[in-house]
């Protein structure tokens, strides 16, 4: 059966595959439209078999925040290039992604796309179409019963940001702004951990024995080792703990994000304290 262009147009804006592709898939099935579609999707799950050992490491961080900002999912979906990772069936899929890890409260991608057979297989069509390997690598799902949680996604959507907030009250503009501000200075210095308390010994060890050898090296006296190892660490819990880090938005003071929650506590009358964040950027070796 001769297939015409006008059928490989038709296949090729109903699917999204290439003309090729539409045309050796209507070839196959005889012009056969529901056949050819069948065709191209077992297609997609042929390329995602290819290019398992591919490398996929551009794509997209997408966030979903309830409106009482009680709770809030993160996700992380990747793809081989930066041209895929903003094309619209990429950015489609993502969105399908969260909204389902919203709704299941996921917090295992793995997880997700084997409970969302939909899902899955969304994912599957669309590694047809560009040809790319492409993973869910990371879902999470925070909530807040007695807090508020506020999301950030930085410029180009390489980067997103929680950040959870404890003992709310009553959900305020002036605690949003300042959660907003609060996640940027997340996205901007990538501290550790919000507290010097949540820090890990064997981290602050290791910081006190890389100074404590830096000194001897610099021909300080034994008995004052630990001194200098205290002070440095002091700099080390500022540049590295969320609460003690310099508020990087108004560089003209010396405010930190300590001094920042006192004003709003008092202006305010509350205890409100930062609960939490989450940091989910496309270069973290950890995920």
């Amino acid at each position: 059966m001769a297939i015409t262009a006008a059928q490989v147009n038709e296949l090729r804006q109903k699917t999204g595959a290439g003309m090729m592709d539409c045309k050796k898939a209507l070839t196959e099935a005889n012009g056969d439209f529901e056949k050819a579609i069948e065709i191209l999707r077992k297609k997609g799950a042929s390329v995602a078999s290819k290019r398992a050992e591919k490398s996929a490491n551009e794509g997209i961080i997408v966030t979903k925040i309830s409106d009482d900002n009680k709770k809030a999912v993160i996700i992380e979906v990747n793809c081989e290039t930066d041209f895929v990772a903003k094309s619209d069936d990429f950015v489609r899929l993502a969105k399908a992604v969260v909204e389902s890890a919203y709704n299941t409260g996921s917090t295992d991608a793995k997880q997700l796309l084997d409970s969302d057979k939909a899902l899955n297989n969304m994912l599957v069509d669309v590694m047809g179409k560009v040809g790319e390997k492409i993973e869910v690598s990371r879902a999470l799902t925070v909530k807040a019963e007695n807090g508020l949680i506020v999301d950030y996604i930085h410029m180009g959507s390489k980067l997103g940001v929680l950040v959870k907030f404890d003992d709310v009250p009553v959900k305020n503009d002036e605690l949003i702004e300042l959660g907003k501000n609060l996640a940027m200075q997340v996205a901007a210095m990538n501290p550790l951990c919000v507290y010097r308390e949540e820090v890990p010994p064997a981290t602050i060890e290791k910081e006190i024995d890389i100074y404590k050898e830096l000194a001897r090296k610099e021909g300080k006296p034994e008995n004052i080792l630990e001194k200098i190892a205290a002070g440095k660490l002091n700099k080390f819990f500022a540049e590295n703990c969320l609460f003690e880090q310099a508020y990087i938005k108004d560089s003209t003071s010396s405010k930190t994000i300590s001094n920042l929650m006192d004003e709003y506590n008092k202006k305010n009358g509350t205890q409100t304290k930062i609960g939490m964040f989450k940091r989910f950027h496309l270069g973290d070796e950890n995920k």
